[in-house]
């Protein structure tokens, strides 16, 4: 993979697509709730290539369909999302080859605009987190195999990195593809999925130095690519691209440790073809974990059991797209929203809240080379 960006790596070139609504629709759906904190507006990302990049949507309140409202300017190959916890600023990183965070002012919710734009310092940053602290944002550059942090400064601008940690593969580039702060907000954790590690470190909150506190080796060639933690904040989820598997972790947050325990398999045995999970995320009851499989373009569904420490793989179910990407659960956790890249498609499926699992698609929304959808 040694040169090669992710979307050369997998082959995502996005098909062409309008934004339409296809497909059925879902009478009788659930009204959007936000929370009482959230801003009320949608964002999906997608590279730039297919004329959008940012846009700002809405969702149907009868159907539960996404509608786009508006494409927002001057945003670059946009691919991931978070929010400040004052739900004034959108941070997205830009992947490029000199890579961007981009910092949106949102004011107007439903017209973002730009505050500034600073480097990543390298290429092709896939992911960011604003630290619990609201003092910075992490972001990690996939194609250099770098973690840095970006200090947040008023009104929501970005300030210059302060620090940059570099990782070192061994039989493969180094490819950080995710970094985010655990539930206590003391540690940092890095994703890589060239290195086949996770990084831990200690940030400093009043430089925003990050010091190396463990480094855990997962097996040569499972290429981790995203985590999630359970809501007791004692287990962390590690999703592996490269071999279609989630690793059960528990976590020490006294020590800032990670040990590796129970791996389960993704898809069931004798799933044919090559297999490339996507993305993870737990519910919010802590009872259920999903990841997105690309190959068998499934959201796979897992059952946990021992207050987090195990999992079982319950079901596969069809997302009716090509190569999911990403997906997220909306803020009922009803409705499950995936993006397939490959074939330049958003679905929704409805989720039913007692057994867990995802029905059958319910729409579709045509956007090429879709990336993630990011509620608020």
């Amino acid at each position: 993979m040694t040169g090669l960006d992710r979307r050369t790596f997998l082959g995502a070139v996005g098909a062409a697509g309008l934004t339409t609504v296809l497909g059925s629709q879902l009478a009788n759906a659930s009204e959007q709730t936000c929370g009482p904190k959230g801003t009320g507006a949608i964002y999906i990302s997608s590279y730039t290539s297919s004329g959008h990049g940012l846009d700002v949507a809405h969702r149907d309140a009868a159907t539960n369909a996404l509608v786009v409202d508006r494409t927002i300017p001057g945003i670059s190959n946009a691919s991931w999302f978070d929010i400040s916890a004052d739900r004034k600023t959108l941070y997205v990183t830009n992947e490029d080859e000199n890579g961007q965070i981009s910092a949106l002012s949102l004011t107007d919710p439903a017209k973002p605009k730009l505050l500034n734009n600073k480097s990543a310092k390298g290429k092709h940053p896939t992911h960011l987190s604003v630290h619990s602290s609201q003092k910075y944002v992490l972001a990690a550059n996939y194609s250099s195999g770098s973690v840095v942090v970006l200090p947040i400064l008023a009104g929501g601008k970005l300030g210059d990195v302060v620090d940059l940690a570099q990782h070192k593969g061994a039989e493969r580039q180094a490819h950080a593809h995710q970094v985010v702060n655990d539930p206590t907000g003391k540690w940092v954790l890095a994703v890589d999925l060239g290195a086949d590690s996770v990084y831990v470190y200690k940030l400093d909150v009043a430089t925003g130095k990050l010091k190396l506190n463990q480094q855990l080796k997962l097996p040569s060639g499972a290429g981790p690519r995203h985590l999630a933690f359970h809501p007791n904040g004692k287990y962390a989820y590690i999703l592996g691209e490269l071999r279609a598997e989630v690793t059960v972790a528990a976590w020490n947050p006294a020590t800032g440790k990670l040990t590796a325990s129970q791996v389960v398999p993704a898809v069931p045995a004798g799933t044919p073809g090559e297999q490339y999970p996507g993305e993870i995320t737990t519910s919010k009851d802590g009872r259920f974990v999903y990841a997105s499989v690309r190959g068998s373009d499934t959201i796979a569904s897992f059952g946990v059991g021992e207050d987090g420490k195990s999992l079982k793989l319950l079901n596969n179910a069809p997302v009716g797209g090509v190569y999911p990407r990403h997906f997220t659960l909306d803020p009922t956790e009803r409705w499950f929203y995936v993006s397939s890249d490959k074939s330049g498609t958003l679905s929704w499926l409805p989720r039913d809240p007692d057994t867990g699992l995802p029905g059958a698609v319910a729409g579709k929304l045509a956007l090429a080379q879709v990336n993630s959808v990011f509620f608020t």
